[in-house]
């Protein structure tokens, strides 16, 4: 089983996880990721407002890698955005944008930028068209 970093450990912002995935996502591993992901999201204190998936260190993304950021998404769906981190031309950036994923979950060059996003307000100061219902 691939573990996963947390790159920020305890000094993530409050409701925020940020996690790393591993150099490789493929067939070989992506099924066993989702309940590594999901079990590292709800680890953190307080609940989870913003979930950050780094794809910085990943080399190596199939499409079992969009599946796995799809079912993350789906199961985040109304409680929790989540944001994606792929170094501009690297493989997964262009998997991402191949597959048309960027479409549904939002990718962003670098980690503060995704942080800032999920704030509630894009870059541009647009409301996030995917922000958690928070009517009761």
């Amino acid at each position: 089983m691939t573990p996963l970093s947390r790159p920020y450990g305890p000094s993530e912002p409050p409701g925020c996880a940020v996690l790393a995935l591993p150099r490789e996502i493929d067939f070989c591993n992506a099924a066993g990721l989702l309940p590594l992901v999901l079990a590292a999201a709800e680890t953190g204190s307080g609940p989870l407002r913003l979930l950050v998936l780094d794809l910085t260190g990943t080399r190596f993304m199939d499409s079992q890698g969009v599946r796995l950021l799809d079912d993350v998404r789906r199961r985040l769906r109304g409680r929790a955005l989540l944001r994606v981190v792929a170094v501009p031309g690297s493989v997964p950036n262009r998997v991402l944008e191949l597959s048309g994923l960027r479409r549904d979950v939002p990718v962003h060059g670098d980690l503060a930028e995704a942080l800032a996003a999920g704030t509630g307000a894009s870059p541009a100061g647009r409301p996030d068209r995917d922000r958690p219902d928070e009517s009761p």
